[in-house]
């Protein structure tokens, strides 16, 4: 499910950052650096607000009460570098979903920006298909002929990515920091060896080999 997301970080590395992992997972995402700007999109809503609190001019407690005056059931998650027990106690009094204290890796916004959603709209998040296998990314798990195919994490998230760009070449670079992330240092090569296993596990899925570039899932 594409769904739509809107960031407020007046932060230029950090809104970019973030943006890049949100749009990794699907999601179609709009950023915004001051509140004044997201405020003019208030009343056309995303499915999801993730909100920083300091901003330079319409700070997010502000924002928040504009955005549950008009959309209330929008969830909302904060994003904050001032006291944690404080913000987190006003950002829930105002009708927040949840809050993160920064610093914090990228990788746990997207899993609690997932787990929100999937708490929110739980009939939006169907299984799915890749014949011969059924795909359920919110329970994480693999179907084919009736039976769970187990899977590392990480080859979880290969197969995902792989999924969601299904028919595009992806170079090893592209998988490595969409699976580790930025922060990894190491060789490229690990990203053979989880194709490797996930071909070995899944040797129904058409992933093609580009030498001296990376890999594409042909589409089905």
């Amino acid at each position: 499910m594409s769904f739509r997301i809107y960031l407020v970080e007046d932060d230029s590395n950090l809104n970019l950052v973030l943006t890049s992992y949100l749009k990794k997972e699907g999601w179609n995402v709009s950023s915004f650096f001051t509140g004044e700007k997201a405020r003019k999109e208030i009343s056309s809503p995303p499915d999801l607000w993730i909100l920083d609190i300091m901003l330079p001019d319409v700070d997010g407690y502000q924002l928040i009460g504009e955005i549950k005056a008009t959309s209330p059931q929008i969830p909302v998650i904060f994003i904050s570098a001032r006291d944690a027990d404080l913000d987190r106690v006003i950002g829930l009094e105002l009708g927040s979903d949840d809050y993160l204290s920064k610093p914090f890796l990228p990788r746990e916004l997207v899993i609690r920006t997932r787990k929100l959603l999937e708490r929110v709209y739980p009939n939006q998040y169907q299984p799915q298909t890749i014949p011969p296998y059924s795909i359920d990314e919110v329970s994480r798990k693999v179907i084919f002929q009736n039976e769970v195919i187990d899977l590392t994490s990480k080859e979880f998230d290969l197969l995902l990515c792989f999924t969601k760009n299904q028919g595009q070449a992806l170079t090893r670079e592209q998988l490595l920091i969409y699976i580790w992330g930025n922060d990894y240092f190491g060789t490229d090569r690990v990203v053979d060896d989880l194709v490797r296993r996930l071909r070995k596990k899944m040797s129904k899925l058409r992933i093609e080999t580009m030498y001296g570039y990376g890999y594409r899932m042909v589409k089905s």
